[in-house]
């Protein structure tokens, strides 16, 4: 059996290729983006199934089924809530939840065994449907003001934001800072989870931003930006459980 994984987090999709592995099956291709995806379509066979993750660096998934239009029976990956569950269901697609669970994925597996070579029809445009309409708009960028300009700051751009003497800062991979109007606690749920996380009461930290981490007291861990530097990188000894599963590890 040829199984093809499309996901953009590498930990993620090497913890699901050893899983697989260990199971007995032989994963041809790990891919991490949209065209790098359709690109491997177009130069070689078909998987016999395909493990999708919903939302890419690059866009979703779908994207890659509208170009290539793959006959595979597909399971998908995502990290949505219950709610998408029972949709998934109901369009009788297998889905699973990160972190996937082994039993999960050995069931997944197994129902697509059951139904391969049957004529079992999959709504997937009614799924793309409902993926669409559900997925969170995040912020893209900031316009901060500065006295008769406009400076245009996309997240991409952003090492970290903290607060400091009762105000908000956003410190940018140029090493440029800037005063925000809004207060952390506001801008958390405009900030995409996948790319930013408040690592303590003070300071929202940029994955891509992230130099190195090493173990501090109190079972805390201090973070390296690098570009900004500061004593308050420290992870919170109750959001440090929740900042390793963030960064898969």
């Amino acid at each position: 059996m040829k199984i093809l994984i499309i996901e953009d987090e590498l930990p993620s999709a090497r913890l699901l290729q050893r899983k697989l592995e260990n199971m007995g099956y032989t994963v041809s291709a790990v891919l991490q983006t949209v065209e790098e995806s359709v690109e491997w379509f177009m130069s070689n066979t078909e998987p016999d199934l395909l493990f999708l993750d919903v939302q890419l660096a690059d866009g979703v998934s779908f994207d890659i089924l509208e170009q290539v239009k793959p006959s595979a029976a597909i399971i998908f990956t995502t990290a949505f809530d219950e709610y998408m569950l029972r949709a998934f269901k109901q369009n009788s697609i297998d889905y699973l939840l990160k972190p996937i669970d082994d039993e999960e994925l050995k069931n997944a597996v197994e129902k697509f065994l059951h139904f391969r070579g049957s004529n079992t029809h999959f709504d997937l445009i009614s799924l793309e449907a409902l993926f669409r309409n559900a997925l969170p708009t995040y912020k893209l960028r900031f316009t901060i003001k500065l006295g008769q300009n406009i400076k245009l700051v996309t997240t991409q751009n952003i090492e970290c934001i903290y607060s400091e003497n009762k105000g908000t800062y956003l410190y940018t991979n140029e090493n440029e800072n800037y005063l925000l109007d809004q207060t952390l606690d506001v801008l958390v749920p405009q900030l995409s989870p996948k790319d930013f996380f408040r690592i303590n009461r003070s300071t929202i930290v940029q994955f891509d931003a992230i130099k190195s981490i090493a173990i501090h007291s109190n079972a805390r861990l201090k973070i390296y930006l690098k570009h900004y530097t500061s004593d308050e990188l420290i992870v919170s000894r109750e959001r440090v459980t929740a900042f390793k599963k963030w960064l898969d590890i």
